[in-house]
């Protein structure tokens, strides 16, 4: 059974910073791309950062935000500086059954419960 728990959320005030982790059990990690999608209260679930072998970024977050993978522990971070309100959501880890980055939701086959992230103005 596959599961993605995600940890490190909070809250926290604009420009400061957070770093979130999503652990991995049950797949082939290292063969798996993984990706960070978030969801802002009252809006669609959208695609924030993934990782295979390269990494692709929104443009709302590029430079601001790094993600990076630990094969060996069969964890991913998301690490968020400069944070914005706007950053607000509830943020969700998403893991394939294959390699390559995808910005698509259903690219992907399992999934996080989620982390809220809240972003003080």
């Amino acid at each position: 059974q596959v599961q993605l728990v995600e940890s490190g959320g909070g809250l926290v005030q604009a420009g400061g910073s957070l770093r979130l982790s999503c652990a991995a059990s049950g797949l082939p990690f290292s063969k798996s791309a993984v990706g960070w999608f978030r969801q802002p209260p009252g809006k669609d679930r959208e695609f924030v950062a993934s990782i295979s072998a390269v990494t692709y970024y929104a443009d709302s977050v590029k430079g601001r935000f790094t993600i990076s993978r630990d094969n060996a522990n069969n964890a991913v971070s998301l690490q968020m500086n400069s944070l914005e309100p706007e950053d607000t959501a509830v943020y969700y880890c998403a893991a394939r059954d294959k390699m390559g980055v995808s910005t698509s939701i259903p690219a992907y086959d399992y999934w996080g419960q989620g982390t809220q992230v809240t972003v003080s103005s």
